[in-house]
């Protein structure tokens, strides 16, 4: 039986009230230490998969994301949906330890959009991530009736995050100005907007909240939320496992996660946000060529 969570860095251990107040929250030690190992070698297990593709690459709802990083070569930033080839992955995406978290805020009918292994290797610099607010994926717009009230992303830490290693950076209280037109444009990843987009909008830069956390920690933040990070400029490599969810009755989209507050096992891919996965599953590169032969 799963362990149940420990306390939250509220100081009333009421992370619910953390979340609709600040836009975000942190629980601490929900994965013990085992349990984060067997996450960091499945973590080793995709990246490996995604730089032996050598470029992004699809099939189905699964997508490695790679990049060429001017200062260390081939670099993959992202997994699309790896927990429908690794047990391990699959495992954490919908743990009852999660839903525990999650359900005072969404409920426990619910399926899921995001299942994404994010890596920050030390000394990267396209991996930084623009500010900007998750609402601005969630398309198309009519799929979702309550994205304000019904959806939560979540985040499994791997490893320490710092300021110095790309931690999460979050604008308190910004999802309270609801959607920013001014963050709604250009690239989120690797393309270093700067601070800028921040005072087009209102928001302070000097008035961010660095999101530091341990392995195991699970941090939650609203979409309208306001949120970066910058590059892992040390030594240490920062990689965080994103779940999001999204209350059932709400959304035509995303794969179930939670049924009646039971784990619901992966099947065959679902429509989530690749519009082509019926006609055009793959596998394909995302360049437009064909893989070449197994």
């Amino acid at each position: 039986m799963a362990k149940s969570i420990r306390r939250s860095d509220d100081r009333d251990h009421d992370w619910a009230a953390a979340y609709w107040r600040d836009g975000y929250a942190v629980v601490r030690g929900v994965l013990a230490r085992d349990e984060i190992a067997a996450l960091s070698l499945a973590f080793d297990r995709q990246r490996a998969e995604a730089l032996g593709r050598g470029r992004n690459w699809r099939h189905g709802n699964l997508c490695y994301r790679v990049a060429q990083d001017p200062a260390v070569g081939p670099v993959a930033t992202m997994a699309q949906w790896p927990a429908y080839g690794d047990p391990v992955l699959a495992r954490y995406r919908n743990d009852p330890r999660v839903l525990e978290i999650v359900a005072p805020l969404v409920g426990r009918e619910l399926k899921q959009i995001i299942n994404q292994c994010h890596w920050k290797p030390p000394g990267a610099v396209t991996v930084d991530y623009n500010f900007h607010q998750d609402v601005r994926f969630r398309r198309p717009r009519s799929a979702f009736r309550d994205i304000a009230g019904g959806y939560v992303q979540t985040g499994i830490a791997i490893d320490p995050h710092r300021r110095a290693n790309g931690a999460l950076r979050l604008a308190r209280g910004s999802h309270r100005m609801g959607e920013i037109a001014a963050l709604g444009e250009g690239a989120v990843l690797g393309a270093a907007r700067g601070e800028e987009p921040l005072r087009a909008a209102g928001i302070d830069p000097a008035s961010l909240v660095d999101l530091e956390l341990d392995p195991g920690d699970v941090a939650f933040w609203h979409p309208f939320t306001v949120h970066g990070s910058g590059p892992s400029a040390g030594r240490d490599e920062r990689r965080f496992y994103l779940n999001s969810y999204v209350r059932a009755d709400s959304c035509d989209r995303g794969e179930w996660a939670f049924r009646d507050g039971r784990p619901v096992a992966l099947g065959q891919p679902v429509l989530v946000h690749y519009e082509e996965l019926y006609t055009r599953p793959g596998p394909h590169y995302l360049d437009g060529k064909a893989p070449p032969p197994d």
